[in-house]
């Protein structure tokens, strides 16, 4: 699944700058960029981890692993002007099916 890995390399490039990785227990999965929100997530999640990247990306795939099909993960930075200018999708919702689609058509052309 091309597409997979090439979700998965970026996750791993912003892994390079992540404070702390947080899972809601279901599909939400985030990689805190900067320490406010790295604090938030400690404070608010009860899924949190902070290590080297090679470990947190050990834990990120199982997470992903174990949610739900609605799974997804974004890194997320402070942006005072717009929080919502904040979150960077990694891996949307879905991706899975994107990924088997692509593959099946290249199986067909």
């Amino acid at each position: 699944m091309a597409v997979m890995e090439d979700y998965w390399h970026e996750v791993k490039e912003q892994l390079e700058y992540a404070k702390c990785i947080a899972f809601d227990g279901c599909h939400k999965i985030y990689l805190a960029l900067d320490e406010t929100q790295a604090q938030w997530f400690r404070e608010n999640y009860e899924h949190t981890q902070t290590a080297y990247p090679d470990v947190m990306l050990a834990t990120l795939e199982k997470w992903y692993e174990d949610s739900c099909p609605l799974k997804f993960i974004s890194a997320v930075e402070t942006n005072e002007a717009d929080p919502n200018e904040g979150f960077t999708s990694l891996i949307p919702q879905c991706a899975e099916d994107e990924a088997r689609r692509e593959e099946e058509e290249e199986e067909y052309a």
